[in-house]
């Protein structure tokens, strides 16, 4: 199939602003899924693809944090294991659905996150996760890596809450995220790609935007810090809410 010349550029474009947005806040595949869809991929293909650009942003992101001394790998064990479990559960749930069933599935819970990121309280950092009850923390990763593998978009914002009321600072919260995304990430993209239901052309256009967004994301969250982030995230979610709203 012959595409017009402005796809790939507008796939990259798209994937520079959804990476960088993912990074510091979350939501962009929120941008990203609707977009495939727009240049003719079946929403189940769609958020397969995805997927391509989520795992390129995220290595990139993990590298990153790394560097810069901020990323806590014993995450792996309270976070990154459990969401990967459960990112297994919804990436299958995905693939037996009907294209339509998943649309809808993807408007509603549009919604459902927008508001619950509203609503929900974030703790003050004070504590490590150490010091925390780590099992009930893990069972909520396992809980995130479901909604994880079902559709990617909005799932930042449900890690960024639980890492936040663990007690950590938005900085070292997005570490913990991107590294955890990463690691489910790979298992629902390889269980998408199974099924053939992955675009390799569109994933690795989008996904060239996605690793630049991720480089931008880890320096302006790192140099800015915990206090910029976080007004990142509020208007992030109330233009989601503004957005979700107006249709």
């Amino acid at each position: 199939m012959n595409e017009p010349a402005i796809v790939y550029p507008a796939l990259a474009l798209a994937g520079l602003i959804a990476g960088a947005l993912n990074v510091v806040a979350g939501g962009g595949s929120f941008l990203t899924l609707p977009i495939l869809i727009f240049f003719g991929l079946p929403p189940g293909v769609a958020n397969g693809t995805n997927r391509v650009a989520i795992l390129l942003q995220n290595v990139v992101a993990s590298w990153g944090f790394h560097r810069h001394g901020v990323l806590d790998r014993r995450a792996i064990l309270w976070a990154a294991l459990p969401a990967t479990a459960g990112a297994g559960l919804g990436a299958w749930a995905a693939l037996v659905i009907s294209d339509d069933a998943f649309r809808r599935v993807l408007a509603a819970l549009m919604v459902v996150v927008t508001l619950w990121t509203l609503i929900s309280r974030r703790a003050k950092p004070e504590e490590q996760p150490a010091t925390l009850r780590v099992g009930l923390l893990a069972l909520g990763f396992f809980g995130v890596g479901i909604y994880g593998g079902f559709v990617q978009a909005g799932v930042g914002f449900f890690i960024l809450a639980a890492t936040s009321l663990a007690g950590l600072d938005l900085v070292r919260s997005n570490a913990v995220k991107v590294l955890s995304i990463l690691c489910f990430t790979g298992l629902s993209l390889l269980l998408f790609a199974l099924s053939g239901r992955v675009d390799w052309t569109f994933g690795l256009a989008l996904a060239v935007g996605n690793m630049a967004g991720a480089w931008l994301g880890v320096r302006l969250t790192v140099l800015k810090g915990h206090a910029w982030v976080q007004r990142v995230v509020t208007v992030t979610v109330i233009l989601f809410a503004v957005r979700l709203w107006f249709g």
